[in-house]
């Protein structure tokens, strides 16, 4: 059975792919920042799949280290979701604490690649690394400065990943607004039920995951 490693798997976009994934056969290694949360999700997928769940931060390298191990060598697809917004409510630039950047940069660009390097060792001929990014990093949005520079940083990544590895298939997925926690902290206060869930945007996912698409950068519709 093929292998994935998500981050960012307790909740929102990573939940609802590690959800069908648990469906469709693949073995699962996951992780998230909350042990609670990461145990629910675990037992809710163990019914279906083999699940390994690791809680800890993937900025922290021994973390990343351990995940890669948990794969037991095999490793078919790694996809790079776990990420954090920053300072809510959202800060205009010259508001934006400089740490809070770093932090944003830390663990939605720099842990990435961490990843990445640690696996790449485990991910053969036509192997999917797939990390999550926004239209942030695209579009000037005022208070998404920082949030969007990390993803554009990741993109530009992901890029580059691509043209160095070519015997891999490498992905941006841009998932569109969801209706998640995360987006609830940018807009403190505002009613997001308007938002589609992030089941609606697993469909691209699994298209990456298991069709024939070369790399490069894909919408949720684009990739559906």
């Amino acid at each position: 059975m093929p292998t994935a490693l998500i981050t960012g798997a307790s909740r929102g976009l990573g939940r609802a792919l590690a959800d069908a994934l648990a469906d469709r056969g693949w073995r699962l290694v996951i992780d998230a920042r909350g042990a609670d949360a990461l145990e629910a999700a675990r037992a809710a997928l163990a019914g279906r799949a083999e699940v390994v769940a690791l809680a800890g931060d993937v900025a922290d390298d021994g973390h990343r280290a351990a995940l890669v191990e948990a794969c037991g060598g095999e490793l078919d697809a790694l996809v790079n979701n776990a990420s954090i917004l920053g300072p809510s409510p959202l800060p205009a630039l010259d508001e934006l604490p400089l740490p809070a950047l770093a932090d944003v940069l830390q663990t939605n660009a720099v842990a990435p690649l961490g990843l990445v390097q640690r696996a790449l060792p485990l991910l053969g001929e036509g192997g999917r690394v797939v990390n999550i990014t926004s239209d942030a990093a695209v579009e000037p949005y005022p208070g998404w400065g920082g949030y969007g520079a990390a993803k554009a940083a990741l993109e530009q990544l992901t890029r580059v990943l691509a043209e160095e590895r070519s015997e891999l298939r490498v992905y941006a997925y841009d998932p569109g607004d969801m209706r998640t926690q995360m987006h609830q902290d940018a807009f403190p206060g505002e009613d997001i039920s308007d938002r589609p869930p992030p089941e609606d945007s697993v469909p691209g996912l699994l298209r990456l995951l298991e069709g024939d698409l070369p790399s490069g950068r894909y919408t949720a519709g684009d990739a559906a």
